[in-house]
């Protein structure tokens, strides 16, 4: 079986190379990713090796770079390269529909036109919005509220126009928030982990009543994998673990494993159009396919917890050069951005 992923060197597309290659012998893996501030190759720095896995430098929306790594064919492609950060949307949504809308649009023209067997489009649960009660079916209505969420969601059209426009064999998945090890430290456990870790305040957004389903990264990658080999060609998937916490409350728990204090959680500014809730039901990819979750959340966070603890050094190469100016640039953007909306609003 021959794979190409595209943005493997982020924190889910890599987690799946090494699950992918961990688990099957004969499957061989190509991993398209242009390296942008997330994309680190030290998070596959244990498959490097691997004669079954090959890495290939290049940006989802060249039509070049996509036909020199799809030429040969492939029995699945599995999209996972995105601009997946909120905030920075917030800030510049080109950025967001650049890439996950036309990279997206060039992904599925080559693959239709190379054959590619079957495409996952790896797509997320704030394409639905917010909602305060029950869970979202892939039959909800799509009601996004970030610009990222709203290229995410115009992808996902794209994926179901060339399913049925030219009877393309794709699959779309919807997954909650994830968490685990090489996870990105923008992202909201890892940000709570290392700040604990450093003891320095732990920024929340509004009163930290959020509220997300959490699954662990690998209960996500056992997903796509099971979809990959069971699903049902033009199918939209769910993935959830039914692990709702609220922010805040997620917080207190990694500052107790680290037993740090909760003092260190202050409060900050809301995100605009910040979704008060997401909840998504699995069903489908329990019944249709057979899948569901075995990692606990509160196993999960320790087993996370302990892996930044270990890895320190990871944490620190990230953290520094471009990734340090990018990460300190887009906060201080953001805080421009919502000065200029609170200003507009009160004129």
């Amino acid at each position: 079986m021959k794979l190409i992923v595209t943005g493997g060197a982020g924190f889910i597309g890599s987690a799946f190379i090494r699950y992918m290659l961990a688990r099957f012998s004969d499957c061989k893996v190509v991993n398209l990713d242009s390296l942008t501030y997330a994309g680190n190759l030290e998070n596959l720095k244990s498959v490097q090796g691997n004669p079954n896995y090959s890495f290939v430098r290049g940006d989802i929306t060249n039509l070049g770079d996509v036909e020199a790594v799809l030429s040969g064919g492939a029995d699945g492609l599995v999209n996972f390269a995105a601009e997946s950060h909120v905030d920075r949307s917030i800030v510049d949504a080109s950025q967001s529909v650049r890439t996950n809308v036309l990279g997206t649009q060039v992904l599925l023209e080559i693959s239709r036109q190379t054959k590619i067997k079957r495409f996952i489009q790896v797509s997320t649960d704030e394409v639905y919005g917010s909602l305060e009660k029950g869970r979202f079916t892939e039959n909800s209505p799509l009601s996004p509220n970030s610009p990222y969420a709203a290229s995410k969601t115009a992808a996902d059209m794209l994926v179901r126009a060339y399913h049925r426009t030219y009877g393309m064999d794709v699959i779309t998945t919807r997954c909650c928030n994830n968490y685990g090890p090489f996870q990105f430290p923008e992202k909201f456990v890892p940000l709570v982990i290392i700040n604990a870790m450093g003891e320095r305040s732990i920024p929340i957004y509004g009163d930290g009543f959020h509220t997300r389903d959490w699954i662990h990264v690998e209960d996500h990658c056992s997903a796509i994998a099971a979809i990959l080999a069971e699903g049902v060609s033009g199918e939209t998937y769910n993935i959830g673990a039914n692990q709702e916490e609220k922010n805040l409350d997620l917080a207190y728990s990694i500052l107790q494993i680290l037993e740090r204090p909760r003092s260190l959680v202050e409060f900050v500014r809301d995100r605009p159009g910040h979704d008060r809730r997401y909840a998504v039901d699995a069903t489908r990819l329990r019944c249709e396919v057979g899948w569901k979750p075995c990692i606990p959340l509160m196993e999960g966070l320790r087993d996370t917890v302990e892996w930044y603890t270990a890895h320190q050094s990871w944490v620190n190469d990230v953290k520094s050069g471009e990734y340090r100016g990018y990460y300190k640039k887009m906060y201080e953007e953001r805080e421009e951005t919502l000065d200029r909306l609170e200003n507009r609003r009160s004129e």
